[in-house]
């Protein structure tokens, strides 16, 4: 008992460490980078590490202790966020597996990508501004993983997006960038509205929206509110993780700095919609028909990102279609709770794990594709790479990793994650739904083929071919300094060693059931590995690698893209589906044309405005002469008008 004690004191003094640290690193950083002198505000990005190192720290012994308290949900009461009269809602912090992995991800990665940052921005003018927001980013994140109420969490939710929003357009002076942020801001506007609509639904339903509450009460839930709430959660999600139809902000995004797409990209913005869900998985069980609508949009995305990674010739956009792909694999694996409700929290955890293993590999693939712009003088674009592996011998190596993570070659980290979706999806092939279970494995595996090979184009056409002339700035490539190698070198090394220290020992999944984190589930089943699926799925992908360094041989540099072959397909998915220019018609010029309208609405009512002021003048002007104030005057008016009036009449009689 006095060891139990000991350990739920540890846990509370740590957990509000973890918040605590980003959040004064940002405050001093945003003191320094008003400081007239540019000396001082080159060390802002000092309190933003010591502060990630803080919570790090915090975050590793929080889950080293709870993961010595078997079934615990910790709960730590916090303050009262809306007090009136009977209204009272207060907020604490929601201490379980879920929340100590999710926090791991972000201040792991969040400290990463901030040392790597030092080195990639150092010369950049608003240097002290951005540590500032780079800290405020992961205190916001943390904040939204730790609280224990979902209104609260909306608060964070929008404190993820407004630091997005800030880091996106970074460099403001530069249209496309400020263009792309605020895309990003208005596209998650739609999703964030849902997310607020359906808070407001769950405390109309439920009288609370802590968490506790909620999973305990939601079986009480109306079937059709449920669902409504549902689907109102799952579009705030859609927006924040970039799915569709809502996806179309995130590639935009990748005007502002890497480092900043690295995070978004692993561990902040997009993480956030899927841990919702995770975390809402309790509620979408109980709704086959929100359960569906995870698993349609999660299956549209995940192929759509896919197809339209292929094409790029933008290195970060690869990836960042590759992101809203894999974010599509995590929502089908989510989703695969409504073709068998009892996999709920299988399918929870073996997204979870899919989530920090593809944290690790797209920030170590981000940080790769830092490196090469700034050993090329910031070129990006595949047609203008080539013959980098030589000069750049450890970011080649790092990004074969990443790339083969991606890929789900084995024995690396995206090998066993993405596995242990497949291996949901190959427990729910039986009874009435094993049609739909046969679809989703083999778009699955699909979509993993095409990820082996956009990947592999992309890591062909950067490293093999001859070596390109990259202009003035740094006519020979070179290798990156070494403060931002060995972030790079790290997220290579966890890359390589997460998925077979994690799964094969079943280590990450006894622990993300340890407190029951996804509140009142169905029963669990044991796992079963799918080892037929899993055959096909490595073969599949590494033939599609195969093919990719067929059609782009190491050796030459092509003359024409090879895909053209493929003709209306590859015009297809070369201009995105035509997705942005239909939204760009149907809301960016609808928008307009109902401006265009209401300016002439508003200068016609204008000029009746002006019609009715006018008339008045005028009419003032015709009668202000009479009144003059001479007596005689009046008395000839009334002589003259009681003579008119008489000649009326007397015409009138005599008719």
């Amino acid at each position: 008992m006095n060891e139990l004690i000991h350990y739920l004191t540890n846990i509370e003094r740590l957990a509000w460490a973890i918040p605590l640290g980003p959040l004064g690193g940002t405050i001093l950083a945003a003191l320094l980078a008003f400081h007239p002198k540019q000396g001082i505000r080159k060390v802002a990005h000092w309190p933003v590490i010591v502060g990630l190192v803080i919570a790090l720290i915090a975050s590793v012994l929080t889950s080293a202790y709870l993961g010595k308290i078997p079934e615990t949900i910790l709960v730590l009461e916090g303050y009262t966020f809306i007090g009136i009269k009977d209204f009272q809602i207060r907020w604490g912090l929601y201490i379980d597996s879920l929340a100590t992995v999710m926090l791991l991800l972000v201040n792991g990665i969040g400290l990463l990508v901030t040392i790597y940052s030092v080195g990639y921005m150092k010369d950049d003018e608003g240097y002290a501004r951005y540590f500032a927001i780079l800290g405020l980013f992961v205190f916001s994140m943390s904040m939204l993983v730790l609280v224990d109420n979902y209104l609260v969490l909306y608060v964070f939710w929008e404190g993820v997006g407004l630091c997005s929003y800030l880091l996106i357009g970074h460099w403001y002076e530069k249209p496309t960038a400020s263009a792309a942020a605020r895309k990003a801001f208005l596209v998650n506007r739609i999703g964030d509205a849902a997310l607020f609509i359906g808070i407001i639904l769950l405390y109309r339903e439920l009288g609370s929206g802590r968490f506790g509450s909620v999973f305990y009460l939601a079986g009480t839930l109306n079937p059709e509110r449920l669902t409504l709430i549902g689907v109102l959660l799952l579009a705030g999600a859609c927006a924040k993780s970039a799915q569709f139809p809502l996806h179309v902000w995130l590639p935009d995004a990748m005007e502002g700095p890497t480092p900043v797409s690295a995070l978004i990209h692993a561990a902040t913005m997009v993480t956030a919609g899927v841990y919702l869900v995770a975390r809402s998985v309790a509620l979408f069980a109980l709704s086959v028909t929100a359960s569906c609508a995870v698993l349609v949009v999660g299956t549209l995305t995940a192929f759509l990102g896919a197809i339209l990674a292929l094409t790029q010739y933008d290195l970060k956009r690869v990836l960042a279609y590759s992101t809203i792909s894999q974010l599509g694999v995590m929502f089908m694996g989510l989703g695969a709770m409504c073709l068998k409700s009892e996999l709920a929290a299988i399918a929870a955890a073996a997204v979870i794990f899919h989530l920090v293993s593809h944290g690790l590999f797209k920030a170590l693939l981000f940080l790769c594709a830092g490196n090469i712009m700034h050993a090329t003088g910031g070129v990006i674009d595949l047609r203008m790479l080539g013959g980098l592996r030589k000069s750049l011998p450890y970011t080649h190596l790092s990004f074969v990793i990443g790339a083969l993570a991606l890929a789900g070659i084995p024995p690396l980290a995206g090998f066993f994650s993405k596995d242990a979706i497949l291996a949901v999806f190959a427990q729910t092939g039986s009874g009435q739904m094993a049609g739909a279970s046969l679809i989703m494995t083999t778009i699955f595996v699909l979509v993993g083929a095409l990820t082996a090979f956009y990947i592999s184009r992309a890591y062909l056409l950067t490293f093999w071919g001859e070596e390109q002339s990259m202009g003035q700035v740094h006519p020979r490539p070179h290798e990156a300094p070494w403060i931002m190698l060995i972030p790079v070198m790290l997220l290579a090394f966890g890359s390589l060693i997460a998925g077979i220290l994690l799964e094969p020992t079943g280590y990450f999944r006894n622990y993300i059931h340890l407190s029951q984190p996804f509140g009142q589930l169905p029963g669990r089943e044991t796992e079963h590995s799918p080892w037929g699926w899993i055959t096909v799925s490595v073969i599949l992908a590494m033939t599609a690698m195969g093919l990719a360094f067929w059609l782009y041989p190491a050796q030459r540099q092509y003359t024409e893209e090879p895909l053209t072959k493929l003709g209306v397909l590859y015009t297809w998915s070369a201009a995105k589906f035509f997705i942005d220019e239909i939204y760009n018609l149907i809301f960016v010029r609808l928008a307009e044309a109902s401006a265009w309208l209401s300016g002439w609405l508003d200068r016609i009512l204008d000029a009746i405005v002006d019609l009715v002021g006018w008339s008045t003048w005028f009419l003032g002007r015709v009668f202000r002469p009479m009144q003059n104030g001479q007596v005689q005057f009046y008395a000839l008016a009334i002589i003259l008008g009681i003579a008119i009036f008489s000649l009326v009449l007397v015409s009138r009689w005599g008719g």
